[in-house]
């Protein structure tokens, strides 16, 4: 059984980590074994973790600080958690370089996407309004918007289908693509929600919220087996 380090929830007031249970739970579905990694910017305990791991998977939380695409935080701009950011850099780094498989969700991929030279929008309401529900409220296994994937795309050939309904909880997002990535999917109002790096084995980021819809939506589903079948 392969494992699969899940990048760790951090509560600022309360000065805790947590998971919520559908990443876990999404991974253990599809034939994985997520363990929780604890929040650290030592190099020597990043190493070590990571040759623990097969895969990693990268997931929401925090807003990505504007320090790491090289902008100017804005007023829309929510709490951010630095010691995140540098730990996901240097992890997202190396599984590049080992061609380790790894899956971002909402921040994950806009975690990965600022790390890898691209920027995004701070906050959808300031710099990108749109009619499109990117903040649902509950149920989150809900869709909440329909996304176009592209034809000759991962994700086409995974669904089989240029259309996907997605349920969406962000306020920001992907705002130019880094220079290594290439886009999946789009929302009506122009927006990036899905990437990919060509020739890895398996570097893919949505912005939707599979770990919320993986046991009502065959789709979401066939994600969290897609990573998993590729850390074999």
């Amino acid at each position: 059984m392969r494992v699969v380090g899940v990048m760790p929830l951090w509560d600022e007031e309360k000065k805790s980590m947590w998971m919520l249970p559908g990443y876990f739970e999404g991974i253990k579905a599809a034939g994985g074994l997520p363990v929780m990694l604890p929040l650290s910017k030592d190099v020597m305990e990043l190493d070590r973790i990571f040759d623990l791991c097969d895969g990693f998977l990268f997931t929401g939380g925090q807003d990505v600080s504007p320090v790491i695409y090289n902008d100017t935080p804005l007023e829309g701009l929510i709490d951010t958690c630095i010691d995140r950011d540098v730990m996901e850099k240097y992890i997202l780094d190396k599984a590049i370089a080992a061609d380790k498989p790894v899956l971002g969700i909402c921040r994950g991929i806009q975690v990965i996407n600022a790390s890898l030279g691209g920027t995004l929008y701070q906050d959808l309401r300031l710099q990108h309004p749109s009619t499109v529900e990117h903040h649902q409220q509950p149920p989150y296994d809900a869709p909440s918007h329909e996304v176009t994937v592209i034809e000759d795309s991962p994700l086409y050939d995974l669904i089989g289908s240029v259309t996907l309904a997605v349920n969406s909880y962000h306020h920001q997002a992907v705002k130019m693509i880094a220079p290594t990535l290439q886009a999946m999917a789009f929302s009506t109002d122009g927006l990036i929600e899905a990437l990919y790096m060509p020739d890895k084995k398996f570097l893919w980021a949505v912005q939707w919220h599979p770990e919320f819809s993986y046991m009502t939506d065959p789709n979401s589903m066939k994600i969290f087996q897609a990573f998993v079948s590729a850390l074999e």
